[in-house]
């Protein structure tokens, strides 16, 4: 057996397998052979690899059976209450990470949290030429733009963190995000779209 694969980056290396080879080119040389395609570094070639162009949309919502690239996806999808055959959202989808995650590894435990907070803007938000977040400052050109500001998880309750870096996020779909990105090497990319394979239907805890 000799050594069959050379670098298709010029760099005069060869290698006994092609599985050797086709990783070298991504984590040396930041190559993507199928499509010819040399990145500046690691993080954009894993990006590349990540998007919808070499994943398709497998990650499957097991209520409506709507096709996602990551799990990100499939999380904004239920989080933000988007599914036509599901009345989940944020809280109950919350709540139901709680159940999965009992000992807060990376969901907050909040006494007392009474859920998404509803907000609705007065007359008093128009500061003369828009409307105005008193909460941020931001200004809207129509009180329905603000209300939207207002009642999105912006200005919510932070209800996830990440177990490394303890940066909190708003969202399930952002903790989710933050994972993915392998940012702070909490866990890995594949992992995370593992994980999030069986939550719903899975009785078994959430790890990552």
């Amino acid at each position: 057996m000799g050594y069959d694969y050379p670098c298709r980056c010029g760099c005069g290396n060869w290698y006994l397998y092609e599985s050797a080879r086709n990783q070298h080119e991504i984590d040396n040389e930041y190559y993507c052979a199928p499509c010819c395609r040399k990145f500046m570094n690691y993080n954009n070639i894993q990006q590349h690899l990540n998007s919808r162009l070499h994943r398709g949309q497998n990650v499957l919502c097991p209520f409506c059976k709507r096709g996602f690239t990551t799990a990100t996806g499939l999380t904004h999808h239920l989080e933000r209450n988007s599914c036509p055959k599901a009345d989940i959202g944020r809280d109950k989808l919350y709540n139901f990470i709680r159940n999965k995650d009992p000992e807060g590894v990376f969901s907050k435990k909040l006494i007392g949290y009474g859920g998404t907070e509803q907000w609705t803007a007065t007359d008093k938000a128009w500061n003369g030429s828009a409307w105005e977040c008193y909460l941020c400052n931001r200004t809207f050109r129509t009180s329905r733009s603000l209300n939207q500001h207002l009642n999105s998880p912006i200005h919510q309750h932070a209800l996830y963190h990440c177990p490394k870096c303890h940066q909190d996020f708003t969202t399930l779909a952002a903790v989710i995000n933050h994972f993915e990105s392998e940012s702070c090497g909490f866990t890995r990319f594949q992992r995370v779209q593992d994980s999030m394979a069986d939550l719903i239907s899975s009785t078994r805890r959430l790890t990552f």
